[in-house]
């Protein structure tokens, strides 16, 4: 019963918060009364736009890791990123739930996620309006256990109330979206972003082996990328074949590098608008 009267006197922080900057620290606090967790992130997307950073407890150190180094692309191949590009339904989702099949041995997650030290990471989807999905997610590191589905359970008891209490505080979260790019210099690298990431390989590459090359950058596996694709799985390692050739790779560690690359380059190479 002590949880639950913790729970409750927490939660009534939280709801006194709304709509003002203590509201995500005050729901972390409310939702550490139900389980245990090292680290929360919240974060805003929008269609393929960079993500919006709307809380975090990391140090700076990790900050650099989970929240700088992700806004910098990375979030392209994020497993939560590509659910709320493709509206997802509200509710609470462990990564693993909205991952490709083989995103476990993607380079993406063995070049990029392993640097976080996360056990698990969960998340409540938020529907927002203008398109606008917000992740709450929870996390854990190191050797811990992952959360348990009586500690899910708990938690998905709860996600009505999280959800109201988030759309309500967030609900004209879309005109941050306008209002922190006011840098037209940072207007056209995030372009820049999208644009490499969709014209990845432009000049070697067909446009269906582009479409399977990001398919494998994201950690789908051959039949995963068959099935979204609608093709034989014998086409796609036709066409992954034949990308690497093209590329003049052979591993998708390779291609990660690549698809890297190709960022650092666009960065370079971005000219700014003239000053008026």
């Amino acid at each position: 019963m002590s949880g639950d009267r913790d729970w409750h006197q927490e939660l009534a922080k939280a709801v006194r918060a709304l709509r003002t900057p203590d509201f995500p620290q005050t729901l972390v606090a409310a939702l550490g009364t139900l389980v245990s967790f090292d680290f929360s992130v919240m974060f805003a997307y929008r269609g393929d736009e960079r993500p919006l950073d709307l809380f975090d407890n990391f140090g700076e150190t990790r900050r650099e890791i989970f929240v700088s180094i992700y806004q910098e692309g990375p979030y392209l191949l994020d497993p939560f990123f590509q659910a709320s590009r493709d509206s997802c339904a509200p509710g609470l989702y462990r990564i693993r739930e909205l991952a490709p099949d083989r995103f476990y041995q993607s380079e993406y997650f063995r070049s990029y996620y392993v640097r976080t030290g996360l056990s698990e990471e969960i998340g409540f989807f938020i529907a927002l309006p203008e398109e606008v999905r917000a992740v709450i997610s929870l996390m854990r590191a190191g050797k811990r256990q992952t959360f348990s589905e009586k500690e899910m359970a708990r938690l998905r008891l709860v996600e009505p109330v999280v959800r109201a209490a988030a759309e309500y505080h967030w609900e004209n979260l879309s005109a941050r979206f306008s209002a922190e790019r006011p840098d037209p210099e940072q207007e056209i690298l995030e372009r820049h972003i999208d644009a490499t990431f969709r014209n990845f390989g432009r000049s070697l590459l067909s446009p269906r082996e582009r479409e399977v090359a990001g398919l494998i950058l994201r950690g789908h596996s051959s039949d995963s990328i068959s099935k979204i694709l609608g093709i034989a799985a014998g086409t796609v390692k036709v066409h992954r074949k034949n990308t690497y050739s093209k590329l003049g790779i052979a591993s998708q560690s390779e291609l990660f590098s690549i698809f890297l690359g190709s960022l650092s380059q666009m960065r370079s190479t971005v000219v700014p608008p003239p000053r008026k």
